[in-house]
């Protein structure tokens, strides 16, 4: 498929372009249909919703505010009067609207007007509920409201429905990701073609994911939350799938090979990583499913329509433009170096060796080290609390925000979440007395039975988000209710909240258990070992704690929440677990893979744990680390969106990648694997014969031709190595690899500068010689059924500093 790709780059791209444009053009024509289908059947809340809407199908829908202010005089002023009441009016008269309560209308007015009548409020009561309202209905309320303004008379709307209609500039954050995701690339690279590829591939991505999640939003419910997370995950695991593949495709025209081998090889390797770490990706996503939590199904659709997308983006989108580059994928400095100097070997030097080989020396240091950190970042999860976020974690510049803000100086904290107490039967007057005298409660409010339908209004002393609200209404299911004799259920918005969060955490276990069982065995099947997968599993529950303690810290206990401009601190959204935990799992299976499957590689090969742990870190480190930097700047774009939800969620994903790239795989990871040694790849013999074949990454040049003899090599290559004075090098490493750089036979020159090779089978291989004191040289050289004879002199300095001996080896 690569190969096609390749050779037919033209089409390939034009397919793209067309697939993007028609269903852009589709997506557009359709227009949007997202629904917030949200239900927690079998809750106190839902049967309370359910008895409002049989009883009082006026009042069953959303209710949101409309507030003013006066700056001098009071809200009875005619002047006031004369501007707000026509405006109520016009409101009442929409259609979709079921209901205006006034402050200048009836006995129950008096009510809405505060103690020193500068601040009144008006309910408007939609016919349906707030994800259901059209939101042009609800810009046709705020415009009209907003119309009455003057000049000290301050008009603001706040409620679920107003709030879905302050959507903050499109596009902003994802551009702000991409700036800083091709900043990172162009470091990393050097080159402004190669910086340019992944944010191609995502954008072509991530714009086919949400065309096609907004097409299927008319045939199925999916939220409006969808999308955005879709936007979120597929920027990061597009940009990292394809600095994979670029990476190895660059690494391979470093060593010599055609472009056209270069991208064969890299898409046979890393694309096969690539598509299994999708595939990975989407299984964690799915795994919300279990949940049972319906309106998640959605952002299931959308999330892992947008990876599938990305994935397919990376493995045929991407040869066709490294086709179109060739060469010209390189910086120019390196470009340059490989025409002057030639091929050079596959090494690991600078920064991520010296690390790797640090690490080898003091596994327990650098373990406990790592332990530390990520304990004392955990210690805030103690203290999580579930909840919602509402309109007073809007930002200060908000109307919803600002109609907080005056209803609670006006009314009190617990206006802005009253509780509804819906009776269908029992003593009322008794549980309206109950009610009353029940700590927590500032205002209890009756209002006129319908269809032996009873609702009692209940204003908390306290906010909505606060633990004492939470207690009010337990201690109203648990005891006010029963003790009064009513058959009753404890509603509205607070309430539905405080059920969700119970939902979620009770459902929390089963959901963690699955996407951590699938992951290992995933892994399981993929190394063939199993105390790699136990390892990978532990670590995913450490990350998780790790990054939740972030959260906790910043949003729920608010450090840091005034630089970031998030309002103040609350619970953490409830939703927000599931979610995380999906992409944390995703995203970590996706460093594991390309981290353990190139230290499989190497144990396959020399069965030496040391060597194979401290090759495949020095090897990988840096694109991993890369690619989390990526991540992490694309999560913490999200702050930008104005969304709290969406702001919290980029930097709790931000956290979990940071945490989970820099310390996790980069130091507790490869440090558990130095102390276990070669028990990192045991599997009982039973199991291995059970246990289906998994290749991440194939043997990447199986040999072309049989060889002639089954009990010996193909052939050998063999000759001297000597310095540019002519004087024979003893000691240099003599190594043949593959034109996809595995290493196929290793020697050291003799004190006349001899060497001999083994060759499994004729073909084209290259041929590595690096010595400290001379440098190093590498050279294709072709093998036929008989011995090749390959002298090499060697003139630079350098040295290999991943593929020496290790120092345990025997």
């Amino acid at each position: 498929m690569a190969r096609w790709c390749h050779r037919h780059r033209l089409v390939v791209l034009l397919l793209w372009v067309g697939a993007l444009f028609g269903m852009g053009f589709s997506a557009s024509t359709a227009g949007t249909d997202y629904a917030n289908v949200f239900s927690l059947p079998n809750t106190d809340s839902k049967k309370a919703y359910d008895l409002m809407e049989k009883a009082f199908p006026a009042r069953a829908g959303d209710t949101d505010t409309v507030v003013w202010k006066v700056d001098e005089g009071s809200v009875r002023d005619a002047d006031v009067r004369a501007r707000i009441q026509p405006a109520l009016e016009k409101i009442a008269g929409m259609k979709g609207v079921g209901d205006v309560a006034g402050p200048y209308t009836g006995a129950a007015g008096a009510a809405q007007v505060s103690r020193d009548g500068r601040i009144a409020y008006a309910q408007v009561t939609f016919t349906q509920r707030a994800n259901e309202v059209p939101k042009d209905l609800v810009q046709d309320v705020v415009d009209t409201a907003r119309a009455a303004e003057r000049d000290g008379l301050r008009v603001e709307l706040g409620g679920q429905a107003i709030q879905r209609v302050q959507e903050p500039p499109t596009g902003l954050a994802e551009m702000v990701g991409l700036v800083a995701a091709a900043v990172v690339l162009f470091l990393a690279f050097g080159s402004v073609f190669a910086m340019l590829l992944p944010i191609a591939v995502a954008v072509f991505g991530v714009g086919m994911g949400l065309f096609g999640t907004q097409l299927l939003s008319h045939s199925t419910d999916i939220p409006d939350l969808a999308p955005l997370l879709a936007s979120l995950i597929g920027l990061g695991v597009g940009i990292d799938y394809a600095l994979f593949i670029v990476t190895r495709h660059r690494r391979g025209l470093l060593r010599g090979l055609e472009p056209e081998e270069s991208v064969i090889t890299a898409m046979n390797t890393s694309g096969r990583a690539v598509l299994f770490a999708g595939g990975t990706v989407c299984i964690a996503l799915a795994g919300m499913l279990v949940t049972n939590l319906r309106f998640l199904d959605g952002v299931v659709i959308g999330t892992s329509l947008t990876v599938v997308l990305s994935v397919l983006a990376a493995t045929t989108l991407l040869p066709a433009l490294l086709g179109f580059l060739g060469p010209r994928v390189l910086s120019r400095r390196q470009r340059r170096r490989l025409a002057e100097a030639g091929p050079e070997p596959e090494r690991a030097s600078g920064l991520a060796a010296r690390w790797s080989s640090g690490v080898q020396r003091r596994p327990r240091t650098v373990a406990a080290l790592a332990l530390v950190v990520m304990a004392v970042l955990a210690l805030p999860v103690l203290s999580l609390r579930l909840g919602a976020t509402d309109q007073g974690n809007d930002d200060t510049t908000t109307t919803t925000r600002q109609a907080y803000d005056l209803l609670a100086e006006g009314f009190g904290p617990g206006f802005n979440g009253p509780l509804q107490v819906v009776a269908d039967g029992g003593d009322t007057v008794a549980l309206v007395k109950g009610i009353e005298g029940t700590e927590g409660v500032a205002r209890v409010a009756a209002l006129p039975p319908a269809g032996g339908v009873t609702v009692v209004q209940v204003v908390p002393t306290t906010s909505p988000q606060s633990k004492e609200t939470d207690e009010l209404i337990d201690t109203l299911r648990d005891e006010v209710i029963p003790r009064a004799g009513a058959s009753a259920h404890v509603g509205g918005v607070t309430a539905v909240s405080k059920d969700f969060a119970t939902v979620t955490g009770d459902r929390l276990p089963l959901f963690v258990a699955t996407i951590i069982g699938l992951g290992f065995l995933l892994l399981l099947v993929a190394f063939r070992s199993l105390v790699v997968p136990l390892t990978a599993a532990v670590m995913n529950l450490i990350a998780a704690a790790a990054s939740f303690g972030v959260l906790v810290a910043v949003f729920q206990w608010g450090w840091g929440l005034d630089l970031l401009a998030l309002g103040k601190e609350g619970p953490i959204n409830a939703f927000l677990p599931v979610i995380m935990l999906s992409l944390l799992f995703g995203l970590s299976m996706d460093y594991q893979v390309f981290l353990v499957s190139r230290m499989h590689e190497e144990w396959v090969h020399t069965r030496d744990n040391a060597r194979a742990v401290r090759v495949g870190l020095a090897e990988t480190s840096r694109v991993i680390n890369s690619a989390a930097l990526i991540m992490v700047c694309v999560f913490l774009a999200f702050v930008l969106s104005g969304d709290s939800g969406a702001a919290m969620a980029g930097v709790g994903l931000a956290a979990a990648v940071a945490l989970d790239a820099f310390v996790l795989r980069t130091a507790l990871v490869p440090a558990a694997m130095h102390l276990l040694g070669s028990s990192n790849w045991w599997l009982p013999a039973w199991l291995d014969r059970r246990l289906p074949h998994l290749a991440v990454e194939p043997a990447e040049d199986p040999a072309p031709h049989p060889a002639p003899d089954a009990d010996g090599p193909s052939s050998v290559v063999h000759g001297f190595v000597r310095a540019a004075t002519g004087d024979p090098v003893d000691g240099a490493a003599v190594t043949l690899l593959s034109k996809g750089g595995r290493q196929l036979d290793r020697v050291t020159t003799l004190a006349d500068g001899s060497y001999i090779l083994t060759v499994p089978a004729p073909g084209t291989y290259l041929l590595a010689v690096t010595s400290p004191a001379h440098g190093s040289n590498a050279r294709h050289v072709t093998v036929t059924d008989t011995p090749l004879t390959h002298d090499v002199e060697l003139t630079g300095g350098g040295v290999d500093a991943v593929n020496q001996p290790s120092a345990d080896r025997p």
